[in-house]
C-alpha cells in the first residue's frame, strides 16, 4: 500500500471506522447504514455530502479528574452534533466521543469545530 515511496492506504477496517463518523450528520447515507446495506446485499446509498463538515474526537483527557466536560457550548451551537460513546471510564487517549459541525464552507466548519473543542 505504498507507491513510489508514498503511503496510499494505511489501514483497512471491514467495519465502520472512527474516521467516517461524520457521515452520521453530513452525508446522504451514514457509514453504519452503508455497512448494513453491504452485509445484507442491498444497493448502497448515496455518498454525497449534505454540507461541508468537520469532526473532532473527544479523548478521555478531557474528563479532568474523572469529571465529564461541560457540554453547554457544544449543545448551544445549532450546527454541532455531540456523539458520546458511553464507554464508562475515561482514560487518556481513549476515544469517548466526537463532535461534528456543518457549515456553508469547510473552513468555517473546521473553525467552529476547533473552537468548540478548545472551549472544553
Amino acid at each position: 500500500f505504498v507507491k513510489e515511496g508514498r503511503i496510499i492506504v494505511n489501514e483497512l477496517a471491514p467495519r465502520p471506522h472512527n474516521s467516517g463518523h461524520q457521515t452520521f450528520d453530513a452525508h446522504q447515507t451514514s457509514q453504519f447504514e452503508q455497512h448494513i446495506r453491504a452485509v445484507c446485499g442491498l444497493p448502497l446509498g448515496g455518498t454525497k455530502p449534505l454540507a461541508p463538515s468537520a469532526m473532532v474526537n473527544l479523548l478521555g483527557d478531557l474528563w479532568r479528574g474523572g469529571q465529564e466536560p461541560d457540554w453547554t457550548k457544544v449543545l448551544s451551537e445549532p450546527s454541532a452534533k455531540l456523539h458520546l460513546y458511553d464507554k464508562g471510564k475515561a482514560a487518556p487517549g481513549r476515544k469517548m466521543g466526537h463532535i461534528t459541525v456543518t457549515a456553508s464552507t469547510l473552513e468555517e466548519a473546521i473553525r467552529r469545530a476547533e473552537a468548540l473543542h478548545a472551549a472544553l
